[in-house]
């Protein structure tokens, strides 16, 4: 939470007065950057507004990860010890009134990073439990779990970066509503992960994933700003992949809510959870089987041209079943 605080006063710091009340609070496109987890195909696209007719709208996004779980029983032992960084470029193009289609092409990286000592700075000062951090060898890259004596992950090099898993997806508006005071929206999304990536390298899963989520949002305009509240459930069903093939769920649910206050017309401030049931099954520690409860906060700042620009840390509520810390940033425009 005292990440949360920080960014929310720096972006405050930068508002000017005023009390236009017309920026919509919109989600935050990302999921949990977890290494055994963003291999999959949950979709970071929770909104339910749909691109106009004839309209293209496109987003990049950058989330950047830092990894640290380390855990053990008397027949299984896991560590996720490095960073991960994530490019998503995501184009939708309104192909009638209610349908919308659209593409998603990531780029993965991982390493050793550079934040390791950051956080566990950040963890001495606010009295915050370091879990083994302060001991751990600083930057390094070391995912690997064990159980009954087996390896069944192990990565220890970075190599290079390549394209993860490409996502298809659509959307159908269901129901849209807008006036002066008011935009109340609802539409049901479904996408197809295809394996594109390189699963030994942990930038796919090997595995074919759809998804179909209902999403809603409410936003009111006052004399205080844009008040506005929207969420998302839905459920993905999966094909055997290649990581820990014998412990892979093939069916996940997962959802989102999130709430903001935007003061003006070109800043809001956004609190948002995202949580997902687990990936995997035959497991005691949360890293591998717990289900995953993750906070983001921050906001969004529109520029002109109508540019919109998402800034977010997330952390891991249900403690070790998503990155300990992670900044997300995505910057969208319609066309």
């Amino acid at each position: 939470m005292k990440i949360f605080w920080v960014t929310l006063l720096t972006l405050f710091c930068s508002a000017a007065p005023g009390l236009a009340a017309d920026m919509e609070i919109t989600p935050f496109r990302t999921v949990s950057q977890s290494p055994l987890v963003q291999i999959f195909g949950l979709p970071a696209e929770s909104s339910a507004t749909i691109a106009p007719t004839g309209r293209l709208r496109l987003r990049l996004g950058m989330d950047v990860a830092n990894n640290f779980a380390t855990n053990s029983t008397a027949n299984e032992q896991v560590t996720l010890d490095g960073e991960s960084y994530r490019w998503g470029l995501a184009a939708h193009y309104g192909i009638s009134d209610r349908f919308e289609a659209g593409i998603e092409i990531p780029y993965v990286l991982y390493g050793g990073g550079f934040l390791d000592g950051f956080v566990s700075d950040w963890h001495s000062t606010f009295g915050l439990p370091q879990g083994g951090r302060d001991t751990a060898p600083k930057n390094r890259l070391l995912f690997n779990y064990q159980k009954n004596g087996v390896q069944k992950l192990n990565m220890t090099h970075s190599g290079s970066g390549g394209i993860g898993d490409i996502s298809l997806n659509g959307g159908m508006k269901l129901y849209d509503v807008r006036d002066e005071s008011s935009h109340d929206s609802l539409a049901l999304r479904t996408s197809l992960k295809l394996p594109t990536g390189d699963s030994d390298a942990l930038r796919g899963s090997g595995s074919v994933d759809f998804t179909f989520s209902v999403c809603g949002s409410m936003n009111n305009f006052t004399e205080w700003g844009s008040l506005g509240l929207y969420g998302s459930l839905g459920g993905m069903a999966m094909t055997d992949g290649d990581v820990l093939r014998d412990q892979q769920n093939n069916v996940v649910g997962f959802g989102t809510i999130g709430l903001g206050w935007g003061p003006a017309e070109w800043i809001s401030f956004k609190v948002q959870l995202n949580a997902h049931t687990p990936f995997y099954h035959g497991s005691s520690l949360d890293e591998i089987s717990g289900s995953s409860l993750m906070l983001v906060s921050g906001g969004a700042i529109r520029f002109p041209g109508n540019y919109l620009l998402d800034i977010g840390v997330s952390e891991d509520v249900a403690v070790s079943t998503a990155p300990d810390v992670a900044f997300h940033f995505g910057l969208s425009k319609q066309f």
